[in-house]
């Protein structure tokens, strides 16, 4: 068993990651940064200049924002200046309601929000918000993670400024993480330590069955429960874990105000961590300590993988969410940890190379892949079928595979990432 010393510091990393949060974190966490400004100027600022990185730019233009049936950062930041509250954190839009929506049209048609790009720096995530009011200005900026203030001032004089810091400073002072780790801390430390994960379950698995009940998005959680959908694919275990995963995350991404359990400041990354496991572990009957333990497998294995990734990049997060998911499912068919090696060794075989192109109702359909070959890879796993390391970028180390697909997400799509951006910003 890992010492106690140890497990109390990956628990905390847990805690950390592993938040509720309502609407996509992009545009959420800009809404944050916003909120901070305006609480920081001490009144509703009359103009506000956003600036961001590309990727939280790519990120929240095409995204509902949360009770407000509209899509993108102009409302989110009028919203955050307007009703946000930063103690929120990734909740900061909870006491949005009909008047606060109308209220944020008009600050938006009054044209007081300009949003451009920030130049000059390699942060993948970073938020810099100016707030002004009268001859009073106040600047928040959040970077590295998307609740992680780093700078604040008014008038110029600077209240906290850790600008110098290293991006993944966060990640790099948690405790060292290895796959070995991961699954014997999953595997053998207390359940009382571990019991508080379900609450992932119960978030998520709402998210889903309330998506049922709604139009939200394409929708593709309930299209798959059709009939015609059922003939095709059958009404099976695989089926209700594909639909519950989309469900939970047309609703997300259509701007439903529904709180998601994320893990790494995405809420799609806790929903494909989270429900194909749980909807696995129940039509399987698996037991509570079952349940337990192969959640916080497929969480913490997804919390390994984003530290040499990073909060955002060009890569899909469903690759990495889903490798964790395949990673629980796996030990719940009864696999032990080189069943787990395997399926992530045929995980990243498989869907290394999926873009990210913006937080959108389509995401749905790409956690879909994502669990499909979850699954697959698992299947896999279990019958001791795993891509060897003279395929691709497989290695015989499995920390080294993990390894180099965070290097190409990190790395080596960097050029994909402009381009995606360029596409995206440049359509009529």
């Amino acid at each position: 068993m890992i010492p106690q010393p140890e497990r109390e510091q990956i628990v905390a990393l847990i805690n950390r990651e592993v938040v509720p949060a309502i609407g996509c974190t992009e545009p959420i966490a800009v809404a944050l940064c916003v909120a901070k400004a305006t609480e920081i100027l001490g009144t509703e600022p009359e103009r506000i200049v956003a600036r961001l990185s590309a990727n939280i730019l790519k990120n929240a233009m095409g995204v509902g924002i949360p009770g407000t049936g509209m899509i993108g950062l102009p409302i989110a930041i009028a919203l955050g200046a307007l009703i946000g509250k930063s103690a929120y954190r990734l909740e900061v839009l909870r006491d949005v309601d009909a008047e606060a929506v109308a209220r944020g049209k008009r600050y938006v048609d009054e044209k007081r929000i300009t949003i451009g790009l920030k130049e000059g720096i390699e942060e993948k995530l970073y938020i810099e918000i100016e707030a002004a009011a009268g001859d009073h200005t106040a600047v928040a900026v959040i970077a590295g993670g998307h609740t992680n203030f780093v700078f604040e001032a008014r008038d110029g004089q600077s209240q906290l400024d850790q600008r110098g810091a290293s991006a993944g400073e966060e990640e790099q002072n948690g405790p060292a993480l290895s796959l070995r780790r991961v699954y014997d801390f999953a595997m053998t430390t207390p359940l009382d330590e571990l019991r508080f994960i379900l609450e992932t379950r119960r978030l998520n698995k709402a998210a889903a069955e309330q998506s049922f009940k709604g139009d939200y998005g394409h929708c593709l959680g309930k299209t798959l429960r059709h009939d015609r959908e059922l003939k095709v694919l059958g009404d099976s275990v695989f089926l209700r874990m594909l639909s519950y995963t989309s469900a939970a995350c047309d609703a997300r991404m259509a701007g439903a105000m529904i709180p998601v359990m994320s893990n790494s400041g995405s809420g799609n990354q806790g929903i494909a961590a989270t429900l194909p496991v749980v909807v696995y572990a129940e039509e399987n009957g698996a037991t509570e300590e079952q349940t337990i333990r192969a959640l916080t497998l497929s969480h913490l294995t997804v919390i390994y993988m984003k530290q040499s990734l990073g909060r955002l990049s060009a890569l899909c997060g469903c690759v990495v969410a889903a490798t964790g998911s395949s990673c629980g499912i796996a030990y719940l068919m009864g696999g032990g940890y080189e069943e787990v090696t395997f399926a992530v060794k045929n995980m990243i075989a498989n869907l290394t190379g999926m873009i990210c192109d913006g937080a959108k109702p389509s995401c749905a359909m790409k956690l879909t892949s994502g669990v499909s070959t979850a699954v697959l890879s698992a299947m896999m796993a279990l019958e001791h079928r795993c891509v060897t390391a003279v395929e691709g970028i497989i290695d015989d180390d499995v920390d080294q595979c993990i390894r180099n697909l965070t290097r190409i997400g990190r790395d080596g799509m960097n050029e994909t990432d402009r381009l995606v951006l360029d596409i995206m910003t440049s359509k009529n």
